[in-house]
């Protein structure tokens, strides 16, 4: 695996030079677009790195799962269908015009923007930094890794130049689907997207969802199995932006990508994947992520269809 896995890095290393890395976050066009990474978590708890591995990132919308999956344990389905629908929105993730008419929970989905702004709601918690806190535990319980913190510099960048998700949080309101105060809800979600991971945290994360919320470490249940399905379906479906469809076909496996070069990937019942390269294309995924999962699909047979 671990010959794989640096022959599927040098052979993809390529396409970064068509991407270009984000720069409507400040702090995120500091990234080196040359930095490449993967790790991959087997069902049988065995870890193989190549590449950047260890670089640090911020998590950006791939902690949109984890806000999801904290929705579905303080709430069950029935409220976080209510609030947000599962169906790909076929428009760019901070889009404005889901629909002609009133915004309903039908037009969003949890993997945008606007649906991971108004699940932050649903954590529970008596202030909105206590339902951060409660958030980022979270994440360090699935990833394993105790130390993981928010990175103070691009969470700064975020909420001074967010006016986008700033207007996206006030078009809820103004539809009633959340009632909280904007500026506390929108701090809970700049925090959550400022998280820093490497290949390995996200490696984790996905296998924690491959085995259905257990923990192939230890064995011990880190959350319900009907939530990893939900979670693993919505990815499946919206997690790559409104480039899902072609990713479904090329790869073929649940997966979240985010701005910050970051995709992790759900092979249920076999492996997680966690992969970094922060050049995107112009849909805001790893542009050599997505290769590298595709040559890794095609090698090792990991598509679900």
């Amino acid at each position: 695996m671990k010959e794989l896995l640096e022959k599927v890095l040098d052979d993809c290393r390529v396409h970064i030079r068509h991407g270009a890395v984000a720069t409507y976050i400040p702090e995120l066009a500091k990234a080196d677009k040359n930095e490449f990474g993967i790790a991959v978590v087997s069902s049988e708890s065995k870890l193989v790195c190549a590449g950047d591995f260890d670089k640090g990132f911020t998590m950006q919308s791939i902690i949109k799962s984890i806000i999801l999956l904290m929705a579905l344990i303080d709430n069950g389905t029935d409220p976080v269908r209510d609030l947000v629908g599962v169906e790909a929105t076929g428009k760019p993730f901070d889009a404005f015009n889901y629909s002609d008419q009133a915004l309903n929970c039908e037009h969003i989905n949890p993997m945008i923007n606007t649906g991971a702004i108004a699940l932050c709601t649903l954590i529970k918690g008596r202030s909105y930094r206590e339902k951060f806190e409660r958030l980022l535990d979270l994440t360090r319980l699935i990833s394993g890794n105790p130390d993981m913190q928010v990175d103070e510099q691009v969470y700064m960048s975020e909420k001074q130049t967010g006016n986008k998700n700033r207007a996206l949080a006030y078009m809820l309101k103004a539809y009633g689907m959340i009632s909280d105060d904007v500026e506390e809800v929108l701090d809970c979600y700049f925090r959550a997207c400022s998280v820093r991971a490497t290949t390995v945290d996200l490696a984790r994360i996905a296998m924690a969802f491959a085995n259905g919320g257990i923990s192939v470490v230890d064995g011990k249940k880190l959350f319900d199995r009907n939530y990893a399905r939900y979670v693993n379906a919505v990815m499946m479906t919206c997690g790559m932006y409104d480039g899902s469809g072609e990713f479904a076909l090329s790869v073929g496996v649940p997966a979240k990508s985010g701005v910050g070069g970051g995709i992790m990937a759900v092979v249920p019942g076999r492996m997680g994947i966690g992969i970094y390269s922060p050049a995107l294309d112009p849909k805001g995924n790893s542009i050599a992520g997505i290769k590298a999962l595709e040559k890794l699909s095609e090698n090792l047979e990991l598509s679900i269809f």
